[in-house]
């Protein structure tokens, strides 16, 4: 099991991986496309995505961002369907939080502009279980992760995320900056769930907005709606379709 990695104590990767280039999104997108139809692709029914968020100090930089590109998975949503989110953060020693399902975009910046970013440690595993207990009441789509950091037991992890994979409920996974330890990890989040893992850093928003996107239109739609956006030209479905047909 790989040790927990403190965020004030991380040493910088000898040789990080650049910022994913066009070709890394283009290969998110094929895979999603091996996930097959979204259980929303039902006539009547609205998807459910769980957005969660790392809102540790080390976040606030983006945070602002973070809460102008939800508006865009709305949008997309509505355009195909319908889509409920669920907001859920976790910041300092131990708070974690669901908001309830929302169905406005309005709704969700207004509960996300209440919450400041504060000092701890990564609680992905309570994320992670939350969206098993989610979907034990009521079918979730996918789960949207954005954070930049690991510091719990990846083989926990591995398991909670397998759970969800086996419960049809995919993990995509976005890290922003270059830590390897958080790299490692999402990878193998976004595998064992079926989902899927893209990297960009704090001058990338869009191109993490164009991937947010393409989540919210599969969550509501299935690969139907996907393939649509991805027919419109917007690189963030293309590059979904493709990661999640490899």
């Amino acid at each position: 099991m790989n040790s927990p990695t403190r965020k004030d104590a991380k040493a910088p990767a000898e040789a990080p991986t650049e910022t994913s280039t066009r070709s890394d999104i283009d290969a998110f997108l094929q895979k999603v496309k091996n996930l097959g139809p979204a259980a929303t692709a039902t006539a009547g029914k609205r998807g459910r995505l769980i957005f969660a968020l790392d809102a540790t100090m080390s976040r606030q930089p983006t945070w602002d961002t973070a809460c102008a590109l939800q508006a865009d998975m709305f949008r997309e949503a509505a355009a195909t369907g319908g889509l409920d989110i669920q907001l859920v953060y976790f910041r300092g020693l131990s708070e974690c939080r669901a908001s309830g399902w929302v169905a406005g975009s309005d709704k969700l910046a207004a509960l996300m502009q209440r919450i400041d970013c504060r000092g701890g440690h990564t609680q992905i595993g309570k994320v992670l279980s939350h969206a098993r207990k989610e979907q034990a009441q009521k079918p979730v789509q996918a789960l949207v992760f954005v954070g930049d950091a690991m510091e719990e037991g990846i083989d926990n992890l591995a398991h909670a995320a397998g759970e969800l994979g086996l419960l049809g409920v995919p993990v995509f996974m976005f890290q922003e900056g270059a830590d390897p330890v958080a790299e490692t990890a999402y990878r193998e989040i976004a595998r064992l769930s079926r989902g899927a893992y893209c990297r960009f850093d704090t001058g990338s928003a869009q191109q993490l907005a164009e991937l947010l996107r393409a989540v919210a239109a599969y969550a509501a739609g299935g690969l139907k709606a996907l393939a649509a956006l991805s027919a419109r030209n917007a690189g963030g479905a293309r590059a979904l379709l493709a990661q999640m047909k490899s």
